[in-house]
């Protein structure tokens, strides 16, 4: 997972969030606009990824809030994460983010499922 994030991140160098521990990069977020049409005007955060070592110190919670700071023009947030990662999902969940039912396959050395979740921002 860790080189799909690293990829991510060079793939979109202008958006991605950086978290230090000093000189250390020790988490990131990548985000922008939706990668194709199913949702139309929906934002996506590609990746977010946080050393386990630096687990549990809000880091995580930082580069989640910053990235849907930057897609705040957008009412929806996509954000894709593999099947059985229960930590991420939970994560996520707190976060705010649903599962719509969507399900991608992809291959990471071997088939993996992803599972897309959906955060709406509450407008009222």
């Amino acid at each position: 997972m860790l080189e799909k994030c690293i990829a991510t991140a060079h793939k979109w160098p202008d958006n991605i969030l950086v978290a230090k521990d000093g000189e250390k990069v020790v988490g990131f977020a990548g985000y922008g606009a939706y990668r194709d049409d199913t949702i139309p005007g929906c934002g996506e955060v590609f990746a977010l990824y946080v050393l386990a070592a630096y687990h549990g110190q809000g880091l995580g919670y930082a580069l989640m809030n910053a990235a849907v700071e930057k897609l705040s023009a957008y009412e929806k947030i996509a954000i894709w994460v593999l099947k059985g990662n229960e930590r991420a999902i939970r994560f996520y969940e707190r976060y705010g983010f649903r599962f719509d039912g969507t399900e991608a396959e992809i291959m990471l050395g071997t088939p993996n499922t992803e599972l897309r979740m959906i955060y709406e921002r509450d407008r009222a």
